[in-house]
């Protein structure tokens, strides 16, 4: 009896401030969204972060005939013994894990095979030679460039030196800061989603002012008489949640799968991932909503 005394104490509520409880679930939904869609691009940059620290390289490109820097120009093509200076160094680097040399003619099939599907224009630009032979370093740890950079930097025979992970850190600078904007939002979001919650819960407290102060006569406990203003907050929460949820969903299968297509490689957030996400966007709404009418009802309901 007295569970169903409380459900429809709940229900009358929702009912009666129907108007705020709609902007109150609105509110929270957006900013769940908006939370939740942080915590994704937060977890797809980690999960490139790790793709990439496992494949980048340091690329020491060798002088040819035709490299227009000036070293190159005065001393002329790498020869043999460059060559087998500069793999004597990397083999003598304990930040070096493993390297490969490739031709001239294999990095530039290296160079079709890479962009023939995707730019076929830009691959059938280049022509053989254009790229000129080099050594494909694969280190330790991504920290360890600079080290490695500066101890084959300037040795004979070598041209210059490139850094996957330099390419890619701009891109990484974007995500991150969509992510921090994403963050940004969702607070200004869940703060006015606190506020209406507030305001909403002190609207439906003063609307049954009358059946409190009975309920208070009789001898009903503090939480007795609370709990249905409770229950109306973590209902608006939880649908505010569940509707962010196939928003979350839809960023998911949207903009993420847009970045994996962009760069064409298999990162892709698992299932697992993705019901985390959702799982603490709806947890968070219900937990915001609740608590706040909590404090909001300790401060107008003097029992």
């Amino acid at each position: 009896m007295r569970a169903q005394f409380v459900l429809s104490e709940t229900w009358i509520g929702l009912r009666r401030n129907l108007t705020m409880t709609i902007a109150v679930i609105t509110t929270v939904a957006i900013s769940l969204t908006l939370f939740g869609a942080g915590l994704l691009v937060n977890q797809q940059v980690s999960e490139m972060r790790s793709y990439w620290d496992e494949r980048i390289t340091l690329t020491v490109y060798m002088c040819t005939d035709i490299s227009p820097t000036q070293t190159c120009q005065e001393n002329g093509a790498a020869t043999d013994e460059d060559r087998e200076s500069l793999e004597a160094t990397l083999n003598g680097l304990n930040e070096v894990a493993s390297f490969d040399y490739l031709t001239a003619a294999e990095a530039w099939q290296d160079f079709q095979d890479r962009l023939g599907t995707s730019n076929e224009a830009l691959a059938n630009a280049a022509q053989e030679g254009d790229i000129p032979d080099n050594y494909r370093v694969q280190l330790t740890d991504p920290s360890h460039y600079d080290t490695v950079r500066n101890a084959v930097e300037g040795a004979p025979g070598v041209d210059t030196v490139s850094d996957d992970q330099r390419v890619l850190e701009q891109f990484f600078g974007l995500l991150d800061g969509l992510r921090a904007a994403a963050l940004v939002l969702a607070g200004v979001q869940l703060a006015a989603a606190a506020l209406l919650i507030g305001n909403t819960i002190r609207l439906s407290a003063y609307s049954r002012r009358r059946e409190t102060g009975i309920m208070r006569l009789v001898g009903a406990s503090n939480f007795y008489i609370q709990l249905p203003f409770l229950l109306e907050g973590a209902v608006a929460g939880l649908i505010g949640g569940l509707i962010a949820s196939g928003f979350i969903v839809a960023t998911r299968y949207t903009l993420l799968t847009q970045i994996e297509d962009w760069f064409q490689f298999d990162v892709a957030l698992g299932a697992g991932s993705l019901m985390y996400v959702i799982g603490v966007s709806v947890i968070l709404g219900v937990l915001l909503c609740t608590i706040t009418s909590f404090l909001t009802l300790r401060r107008y309901l003097k029992i």
